[in-house]
């Protein structure tokens, strides 16, 4: 489908799309489960965008043409609100992006608008992470091998809980401290930190049982609509529970900074503009290994 190119308002700015990222979210807005957050149907999807800035409106101070800038991922933006990143060109409100640091290329980049910044915020502004932290993450998918790298960089030592042991070497890797199915494996411990990116049913209630007394967990992923945990664990043991969402602009600024100074490396795979329909195929089918990302 032809489009004709976006026009900046008085305070957009529009962006030549260097690469998007392609997120499992995007299954569920073509698949009916998440439609209500977009802003109008049909629409172009794809939220995970970096590029470069290629025309500004009357009112925009803090970008010129040539800027690379990245898009941090939110419902007000393109991708949700507006059409997205599947596209050769997107328009975008002034105040949603940030500069790319320099040498960081659009391949690495794109993660970091999204899942990256989603981990970041988990493990620094819920978690409240700090050095000599004993830190136990759950799920080792895409948000968890970024939030196993953050709270290294950050001076902690990490326990994980990943069933699939397939990833088990890959966290070995990083220089995670153990690896188990169960995050109940290191109660002994004594963990003070266990940031839940699975969010499956029984994940908040192994946290719950593995966390030291007056512990913190955050919970990030949404793998289940309810679950059922111990009351008296959670009041005996002082648990503090919260929720950490997706984040900020200030956030994928700090993620990008951790990208670029090679403390965290994302894990992506390239494929071509035209290999987006069946790229996010392979996603919905569980074929994508690892953060697929369309480079233009």
């Amino acid at each position: 489908m032809e489009l004709a190119d976006p026009q900046p308002g008085p305070d957009d700015i529009v962006v030549e799309t260097g690469a998007v990222g392609l997120c499992h979210s995007d299954i569920g807005f073509m698949d009916g489960t998440i439609t209500s957050l977009l802003g109008h149907v049909p629409i172009v999807l794809g939220h995970e965008i970096v590029g470069t800035v290629t025309a500004v409106g009357s009112d925009v101070t803090e970008f010129v043409i040539g800027d690379r800038i990245g898009i941090p991922a939110t419902t007000d933006g393109p991708g949700t609100a507006m059409d997205g990143g599947y596209a050769q060109k997107v328009r975008v409100p002034a105040d949603l992006p940030v500069k790319l640091p320099d040498g960081l290329s659009f391949r690495d980049a794109a993660p970091a608008t999204c899942s990256g910044r989603t981990a970041y915020r988990a493990v620094h502004s819920a978690g409240q992470v700090e050095s000599g932290m004993k830190v136990g993450i759950i799920g080792f998918g895409g948000l968890g091998f970024f939030g196993v790298q953050i709270a290294l960089a950050a001076g902690a030592t990490v326990y994980v809980s990943e069933l699939n042991e397939s990833r088990w070497p890959l966290a070995t890797e990083l220089g995670v401290k153990a690896v188990s199915k169960d995050i109940r494996d290191f109660e002994s411990e004594e963990l003070d930190l266990i940031i839940d990116f699975a969010g499956t049913e029984g994940t908040l209630g192994s946290a719950i049982d593995a966390i030291r007394h007056g512990g913190r967990i955050v919970e990030v992923g949404l793998g289940a609509e309810t679950a059922s945990v111990s009351i008296p664990n959670i009041t005996m043991k002082e648990v503090r529970i919260v929720g950490a969402s997706n984040g900020t602009k200030e956030e994928a600024a700090a993620i990008l900074a951790l990208f670029a100074d090679g403390s965290v490396r994302p894990h992506t795979e390239e494929i071509a503009f035209d290999a987006i329909p069946e790229g996010l195929h392979r996603l919905e089918t569980g074929q994508a290994d690892a953060r697929l990302i369309a480079v233009y």
